[in-house]
């Protein structure tokens, strides 16, 4: 069954089937070496775990090979880990099921436990105010600094997306994919799924577009709607958004590298932990449902556990 030429890496102890493919693997998929010895390392775990069950390869089974995949789960196995086993298993069983070894291919639509989603990273309360409240000393440009104070109030402030912030208009119109309506005190934006929701803002917010209004007309280009524009007049673009915000964050003296998402993050785990209302704070994000808006309780729990092993006499180590 193997094809000639030198085996490849764990090929010398595998079962005959598992060699077998080992060198298909190489010859016809031309595999680079790095990946061979993973798919030698994969089949030589699969050949382990198989004798220790008393399971001869070729009779291996659909529940069976659930037991296997639920024992690697059970032995601390990363999920990323089990999927990259599962796919050199269900590649080698495919490859004996045209040899006419097997019947059927035991790890079809055997897929590995999904990987937890990480936490959304936000900065702690005392760091994001003092980013919305940083002031460039002395200004080159003091529109742009206007403006930029405005952005990172209205990302903090009131929560919103990037794509939200940068497609707002100065003016209410119909084709306008949003404004703020000072006067009401709400900023009116078309979130995912192009479904509308309107926000508070606050005081500081309100007050800081106040001032960049004041300034926008010297950087507009003529007839331009954008409520936040570039140097160039234009609608400010993600990549500018993104620039500047790391840049304020680091003359602000912040802690870590901010992006525009992590004042959403900050702006959602803050209020969630003022208030503890996850209807309020699912509504603000406007999330569609309510799940997504969860995870900002692990944040929340993240900080009273800080707090409980920085003051508690029986939390010390």
């Amino acid at each position: 069954m193997a094809t000639a030429g030198a085996p490849a890496a764990g090929e010398g102890a595998l079962d005959a089937d598992f060699a077998g493919y080992l060198q298909y693997a190489r010859a016809q998929q031309r595999l680079s070496p790095r990946t061979l010895a993973l798919y030698g390392d994969g089949l030589a775990r699969l050949q382990a775990l198989l004798a220790d069950a008393g399971i001869a390869p070729r009779t291996l089974g659909l529940t069976q090979a659930r037991r296997l995949a639920a024992r690697l789960h059970r032995e601390g196995l990363a999920p990323k880990s089990i999927a990259l086993l599962l796919s050199i298993w269900r590649s080698a069983y495919r490859w004996l099921g045209r040899q006419g070894c097997v019947a059927l291919n035991p790890f079809d639509g055997l897929r590995a436990p999904k990987a937890p989603k990480p936490l959304p990273k936000a900065l702690g309360v005392d760091d994001a105010v003092q980013l919305a409240a940083y002031a460039e000393p002395a200004p080159e440009h003091p529109a742009l600094e206007a403006r930029d104070r405005a952005i990172v109030e209205l990302l903090y402030g009131a929560g919103l997306r990037s794509a939200e912030l940068l497609g707002l208009d100065a003016q209410a119109s119909g084709t306008a994919a949003g404004w703020v309506d000072l006067q009401a005190g709400e900023a009116h934006v078309l979130g995912k799924g192009g479904k509308r929701r309107s926000t508070p803002l606050g005081q500081a917010a309100a007050q800081a577009l106040q001032a960049w209004l004041q300034w926008r007309p010297q950087l507009a280009a003529p007839g331009e709607p954008a409520l936040f524009v570039g140097a160039r007049g234009g609608r400010l673009a993600g990549s500018t958004l993104r620039a500047m915000l790391g840049q304020r964050a680091i003359a602000a003296g912040s802690p870590a590298h901010v992006h525009p998402h992590m004042l959403r993050h900050s702006f959602a785990s803050h209020l969630l932990q003022s208030s503890g209302d996850l209807r309020a704070v699912q509504e603000l994000l406007g999330h569609a449902h309510i799940t997504t808006t969860q995870v900002y309780t692990q944040l929340d729990l993240q900080h009273l556990a800080r707090i409980y092993d920085a003051a508690h006499p029986r939390a010390k180590k």
